[in-house]
This record gives structure tokens, sequence and C-alpha cells, in this order.
């Protein structure tokens, strides 16, 4: 019997009211993207996902595709969106007014991040002169603005400018007790990782959610260089799974919804049961992947428009 056979005769009691979803998306910057990354909400968006986020990045135009995404998922579906907001680029009134325009929107969740720095990874962070210095400072505000859920980051295998897992987890934990209210994972492939990472976590004296970030690998070449920018490993017997494949696209997709359904399942089997999406507005793999997790569209549309 093969791995993802017996993880599927292990698993195969879940239901889908024991299992809960979230997916992120990126803002579109052209209208063929726009096109794909609302094929991927309507394809994804019957399985009623806890909430759906979106990306957030340092330029104007990039903030102006987030509101304009979210505000379209509000009026034209029934999901719940939550905004990403970073410290990039913007002063404290600016990013204040991003949190009233959310709140009055109807968002009531906020993925609350630095931010990468704007000259890119690997370079030092500088803040706004009058923009908040830090997640932290961020999440005060917010929780002094309004009533949100706010999502924070954690990295299983620490963030690329840690000095230290204790210092992390330090940061971790200030960010919890400003007001975050759940960790959401950067991306990893060894599920030992992340479980070493909810213990180091619980350790410190944090118990709120943390869920695991899944990204299916439907390109591994994007995906890989990703994770060299995020400081995620790529096990050796994962690289050897898509060897030969840069030029069989059909493959590379079965190779892909094993590989992301293998992992899902080894996590149930650890008592995971919430699992946060990042789908690249790509939305097969994920849906593939849930419904190995026993999940099956509503049968009344969540689509409004």
């Amino acid at each position: 019997m093969t791995r993802l056979a017996e993880k599927t005769r292990r698993s195969h009691m879940i239901t889908e009211d024991e299992i809960a979803v979230s997916f992120e998306f990126f803002p579109p910057k052209t209208a063929k993207m726009e096109e794909t990354l609302w094929a991927a909400i309507k394809r994804l968006a019957p399985l009623a996902p806890e909430f759906v986020s979106v990306t957030y990045g340092a330029g104007g135009s990039t903030r102006e595709r987030t509101h304009s995404t979210i505000g379209r998922i509000i009026r034209e579906t029934s999901l719940k969106p939550a905004g990403h907001l970073t410290c990039v680029g913007a002063s404290k009134a600016e990013v204040n007014d991003v949190i009233h325009n959310y709140w009055a929107t109807g968002v009531r969740h906020i993925v609350a991040l630095r931010g990468d720095p704007q000259k890119g990874i690997g370079h030092e962070f500088e803040a706004h002169k009058s923009g908040y210095k830090s997640s932290v400072d961020l999440i005060k505000s917010i929780r002094e603005i309004a009533a949100m859920t706010i999502s924070v980051s954690g990295y299983p295998e620490m963030h690329p400018e840690s000095l230290s897992r204790k210092s992390e987890l330090d940061h971790l934990k200030a960010k919890i007790d400003a007001g975050a209210t759940q960790i959401i994972t950067q991306f990893f492939f060894d599920n030992a990782h992340y479980l070493r990472f909810v213990d180091q976590v619980r350790a410190r004296g944090i118990w709120c959610p943390i869920i695991p970030g899944i990204v299916p690998i439907y390109n591994y070449k994007q995906v890989s260089m990703f994770a060299e920018r995020c400081g995620t490993s790529i096990p050796y017997w994962l690289t050897r799974r898509f060897e030969g494949l840069e030029h069989d696209p059909d493959t590379t997709n079965l190779v892909a919804a094993a590989v992301a359904a293998e992992q899902v399942m080894d996590l149930v089997d650890h008592g995971i049961q919430t699992f946060h999406f990042y789908t690249l507005n790509r939305a097969n793999l994920v849906y593939a992947t849930c419904h190995l997790l026993g999940l099956r569209p509503r049968k009344e549309p969540l689509d409004r428009s």
C-alpha cells in the first residue's frame, strides 16, 4: 500500500465538519490575471472557507488593487475577506485610514505584517519616517481602532532576518500580547518543522491557534524561488519527485496533488484540523487537496452576483 493510500485509509473518518480551511489570493496586475483570480475565487468559494485573505504590497498601486479586490469579494460573494496590512511605505495616518476603511467596508479581519523591505528581501528594513516601526506597533493600533480578528505570521524554519529562535519567539509573544489573535505560518514542506515550531511556541506561553500554511507546488521552479527567499527548505526527496518535469505540466500537477495530499493528511494524523492555503491564484490543486480532506461544495451557492 502506498503512503498516500495508507494516509487516506487512516484519515477516512474525516468529515467536513472537522476540517477548517482558508485561502490566500494576491491582487491582479492585469486583466488576464484578474480573470484567473476570479476563476480561482469562484472555484474555491463553494468549499466555505473560514476566510480568504488578499495580500498587500508596499507600492500604492498594489494597495489599491488589494482594496478593490476585497471590495468586490464583499459585494459579490458571501466570503469573509481578511485584508493584509503592512508598515511599509506609509505614514501612521495613512495606515490608520486603511484600517478605518476596511472596517467601514465590512472587513473584520486583518493580517498584520511588518512587510518586506522596499528594496527587496536581503536589504535592511527602513520604516517610514512617520510610520509604524514594527508589526507590534501596528497591531496595537489596529486593536485601538477596531475589534478586528488579527492574524500574524510565524516561521517554522525562522524568519530570514532572525538572529536566533529565542529572539523570534520573543517577538512573536510580543505580537500576541499586543492583541494578535492567531498565527498563520509561512509555508513549509517538512511537517517536522511545523510540529517542532508548535512545541516551541507553546513552551513560550503562546496558546492561540497556529494555522499551518500550505502551498501546493503547481510550478516547482517558481515555488522553489519563493522558498529560497523566505528561508523555507526543500527536502531532497521533494526535489526528486519533480525532477525531469520542467516541461510536463500535466504530470507536475498530478505529482503536486499527491504531495499536497500527503502533507495535509500527515498533519491531520497529528491532530491538525485547520489549514491556510497559499493558492497563488491557482485553484485546482487546492480544490483537489480539500476534497481529499473531506470537504465538499455547499449545495447553496456562495456567489451573490
